[in-house]
């Protein structure tokens, strides 16, 4: 049994990628439940954001190539339509990888917290399909325990810096006064909830916030002063954005090129700042091309982001120390999964003897046999019995030289030479 991360992410892919291999929610316990039924798969998992998708499996190590199959298969794309943008993390690589997951170093904003949020949903999402077991639950909870440490113990999180914070960072280089500005926020998830704060407490008086329901526009409109509608009200409210933000889980565009281009006439070619944050994307892309817009995906957001990054290097030094430390943690408790079958199978065969030789010597006993024989006997022979295969393995290890397992029987059985007062003889 063998772990295995795998996946694609905002350094390895560019967006066009990326968005190819979206799990959404609709799909994502369906996807679940074909991964956990693939051949070698025990426990599955999927992490799906704008940022990345990978799988974390616990599976047969010689099936690791089927279960990455599986991963082309399911969006319908060949391996080499993949193949260039996928890594590939075994083992301890695993279990280091999920940890800076969790801890915002894998991020493309160091240190940015919402990852921690997204990766407890796909723990959710996994234990709702029962794909989830013991290896990956604890490989779960140890890195939302260590995601809470660095946290903690470093400066990571110490500067608001995150996609959105770096989207408003952005409209303020375009815009020198937000206060003069109205924004149209399209979604009303974490991400839209961040843009709507940082751009509130920038100063900014006019916010309109589109989603697919009012009720949870109206909900997050409250909070920050702003005019709720639908996703289907947008038409009429374009023209009033000097800023647009849309983060949705669409699989379609919410935006199209002609859309804006209307807008943009009624606005009488007033510049329009657009950031695309979503995964597919919510603009369509031809959009960029019209005079007036300027249009920014997360991938365009990399500039502002670096900048912030900066200061969260040394805080990631300390807590690459804290997570290479854990992976040893967590490794050790996976190891000793092994020991502890070992000694299960161990303690099964000694109790059968047990239980045989008992039979036996109450049977004799039920018969009048002299109980003092009996005793004598049924200790003898169930040494024997415990003793005769090690002793034979000893005897074959012996003859081809394997002083290894003869060392290791001595550091088992504490069979140290009496005359050094049972300590090991260096």
């Amino acid at each position: 049994m063998t772990l295995l991360a795998f996946g694609l992410n905002h350094a390895s892919a560019p967006l066009e990628v990326r968005e190819k291999v979206v799990f959404g929610a609709d799909i994502l316990l369906d996807a679940l439940h074909d991964l956990r039924h693939l051949r070698g798969v025990r426990e599955a998992a999927i992490l799906s954001t704008c940022n990345r998708t990978e799988v974390y499996c616990s599976l047969n190590e010689a099936d690791r190539p089927q279960a990455v199959e599986w991963f082309h298969d399911f969006h319908g794309l060949s391996p080499t339509d993949l193949q260039p943008f996928l890594y590939n993390h075994p083992d301890a690589e695993a279990v280091k990888h999920i940890l800076r997951v969790a801890s915002g170093l894998d991020s493309m904003v160091l240190g940015e917290p919402q990852v921690l949020g997204q990766l407890k949903d796909a723990y959710r999402a996994a234990l709702k399909s029962g794909s989830i077991g013991k290896l990956l639950g604890q490989l779960f909870q140890h890195s939302f325990m260590v995601a809470k440490q660095v946290r903690s113990n470093t400066a990571i999180g110490s500067h608001p810096v995150s996609v959105a914070y770096a989207a408003v960072r952005l409209a303020q280089q375009i815009f020198s006064d937000l206060s003069r500005q109205t924004a149209l926020l399209i979604g009303a998830g974490e991400t839209i909830e961040l843009v709507a704060r940082h751009l509130h407490n920038d100063g900014l008086k006019r916010m309109i916030i589109a989603n697919r329901t009012l009720e949870r526009s109206q909900q997050l409109a409250a909070e920050f002063s702003a005019y709720a509608i639908t996703l289907s009200d947008i038409p009429q409210h374009l023209e009033e954005a000097d800023i647009i933000i849309s983060s949705t889980a669409s699989p379609l565009p919410i935006l199209g090129k002609g859309a804006i281009e209307t807008a943009i006439k009624k606005r009488k070619h007033r510049p329009v700042f657009i950031v695309d944050i979503a995964v597919p994307r919510d603009i369509e892309a031809e959009a960029g091309k019209l005079a007036d817009v300027y249009l920014y995906t997360v991938d365009d957001l990399k500039e502002v982001i670096d900048e912030n990054m900066r200061s969260r290097e040394k805080a990631a030094e300390q807590a690459e120390e804290i997570i290479e430390t854990q992976v040893l943690q967590y490794m050790a408790w996976l190891n000793s999964l092994d020991a502890v079958s070992t000694i299960r199978a161990l303690r099964q065969r000694a109790g059968d003897l047990q239980a045989e030789e008992l039979a036996r010597a109450l049977d004799k006993l039920k018969k009048g046999g002299d109980p003092e024989k009996i005793l004598q006997q049924v200790t003898r022979s169930l040494t024997n019995k415990l003793i005769h295969s090690p002793s034979s393995q000893l005897r074959q290890a012996s003859a081809e030289g394997r002083q290894d397992l003869i060392q290791a029987c001595h550091e088992l059985f504490n069979l140290y030479d009496q005359k050094n007062g049972g300590k090991k003889d260096h």
